[in-house]
C-alpha cells in the first residue's frame, strides 16, 4: 500500500461499495471502504489515507458532517458522491470543505478521472496514472495586495501578517487570481485551470471555492463581474 494511492471511501450501499472498490483496486488504487460516517472517521484517523470519497447520505455521521471533522484535521482532498444533482447537497458539501463531488450513478472511468484530476492538483498521480504534476502558475518572490502577501514559493498566505490557513485548491485558486491581477478569469477558465477540468464543470464549484477564500483573504479582495467571472482587485 506504500506505493499505492490510499483511498477511503464511504458508502452505506453495499453493492455500490463493493464494485466501486473493485474498479478503484482495478486502476491501481489502494480502497478502504466503510459503511458509515462514524467508521469511516475512525479509518481517517487510523489510515491518513490520499484521498476520501464521501457518499452524501450514510448513517451514523452523514457525509457532510464527515468532511467538516476531516476538514478540522487535514487538508487532504475530499470528494462528495450524491445521489441528486441538488443545489443544497452540492452546495453543503462544498461548503463543508469538499474539493470536488461526483453525482450517483457514476461511471467508474469518470470518478477516476476525476480522482485523479484532484490529486494531480494536490501533488499525487494516483493510481497507475503517471501523468506530471501541474506547475504552479505563479512561482518566485512574495506578491502584495494591500495587507494580503503570498510566498508563492514556500506556499504561504498572510493577511495583515497573519498567517491565513487554505487547502490546496483554495492556493491554486488564489495562485490564478494573483497571476493575473484586475484580469476577468472566468468560472469555465477556472475550472480547466484549477480543477482540470478538461470538459464542461459544474461552475457551482468555482462559486463556493471564491466564497470560502473570500471568507479567509476578505469579502471584497475578489470582485464578481456579473455574467463574466471573478477578478483580483490590483
Amino acid at each position: 500500500m506504500a506505493d499505492q494511492t490510499h483511498v477511503l471511501f464511504v458508502e452505506d450501499d453495499d453493492v455500490i461499495r463493493e464494485a466501486t472498490q473493485l474498479a478503484l483496486e482495478r486502476d491501481g488504487f489502494a480502497v478502504t471502504a466503510m459503511p458509515d460516517g462514524l467508521s469511516g472517521l475512525e479509518a481517517f484517523r487510523a489510515d491518513r489515507p490520499d484521498i476520501a470519497l464521501l457518499d452524501v447520505m450514510v448513517p451514523g455521521l452523514d457525509g457532510v458532517s464527515l468532511c467538516r471533522r476531516i476538514r478540522d484535521e487535514s487538508t487532504v482532498p475530499v470528494i462528495m458522491l450524491s445521489a441528486r444533482a441538488d443545489s443544497i447537497d452540492v452546495v453543503l458539501g462544498l461548503e463543508a470543505g469538499a474539493d470536488d463531488y461526483v453525482t450517483k450513478p457514476f461511471d467508474g472511468a469518470v470518478l477516476v478521472a476525476r480522482i485523479r484530476a484532484v490529486l494531480r492538483r494536490f501533488g499525487h498521480a494516483g493510481g497507475n496514472d503517471r501523468t506530471e504534476v501541474v506547475e504552479d502558475p505563479v512561482s518566485g518572490g512574495v506578491l502584495a495586495f494591500g495587507d494580503l502577501e503570498i510566498d508563492t514559493e514556500g506556499m504561504e498566505v498572510r493577511r495583515a501578517g497573519v498567517p491565513v490557513g487554505l487547502t490546496p485548491t483554495e492556493m491554486r485558486l488564489l495562485l490564478e487570481f494573483s497571476s493575473a491581477p484586475g484580469t476577468v478569469l472566468s468560472r469555465d477558465k477556472l475550472l480547466e485551470r484549477v480543477w482540470d477540468y478538461g470538459w464542461g464543470g459544474d461552475t457551482r464549484v468555482v462559486d463556493v471555492h471564491v466564497q470560502r477564500l473570500r471568507q479567509k483573504i476578505g469579502q471584497d479582495r475578489i470582485e464578481t463581474v456579473r455574467g463574466f467571472g471573478y477578478k483580483l482587485k490590483a
